[in-house]
């Protein structure tokens, strides 16, 4: 009974918070609730007994929102409404559909073919142990692979943010960056 009423009550909440994100037009909100939803997403795994993975959502994908909400703070004025403006909102509509429908079958199809993969676990130890003997074991390489995919973004991302800082703002005075950021929003203009 416990189960169903906590099911039905993050469902409410993850949708509620969800919806909040889609709708709003303020940022600030908009990222609050996208975190708040994430975090409820991850009472959905600890309700399925699936300790690892609620950890796994609360730490990965809520910091990575939160870091989001950092730099939201910092860019964003949080007074000002976002106004969107899309050049063919019918096509926008089909492509984001099209898009929902693909991701909607790739979850549903092992379901329906009854393919879904299963792997043999120990009783003997825990959840979080099952999976760490898992990936460490049949699936070491493609782990290692991705850490190294991951770290040489890490390490273009650096370069590329390093070489557009030809000169630090502290060291500037403020007519310079005004007049520096008069040029950028010019060649912005100049480009669209």
């Amino acid at each position: 009974m416990f189960e169903v009423v906590a099911f039905y009550l993050f469902a409410f909440l993850t949708i509620a918070m969800f919806s909040v994100t889609v709708t709003t037009k303020n940022p600030l909100y908009a990222l609050s609730s996208l975190a708040a939803g994430m975090i409820f997403i991850s009472a959905f795994f600890f309700l399925l007994d699936a300790d690892f993975l609620g950890v796994v959502q609360i730490v990965v994908y809520t910091g990575a929102v939160m870091a989001l909400y950092a730099f939201g703070m910092m860019f964003f004025n949080s007074l000002d409404d976002i106004k969107e403006s899309a050049a063919n909102p019918k096509t926008v509509f089909i492509l984001t559909g099209l898009v929902s429908l693909i991701v909607v079958m790739m979850f549903v199809a092992p379901i329906v073919g009854h393919q879904v993969a299963y792997c043999p676990v120990n009783e003997g130890i825990g959840n979080i142990q099952n999976v760490g003997i898992v990936l460490f074991t049949k699936y070491l390489v493609p782990f290692e692979v991705a850490a190294v995919m991951l770290l040489v973004a890490m390490i273009g991302g650096i370069i590329l943010a390093g070489k557009k800082m030809d000169r630090s703002i502290t060291q500037m005075a403020e007519e310079e960056i005004d007049d520096h950021h008069h040029t950028d929003s010019e060649i912005a203009k100049d480009i669209k």
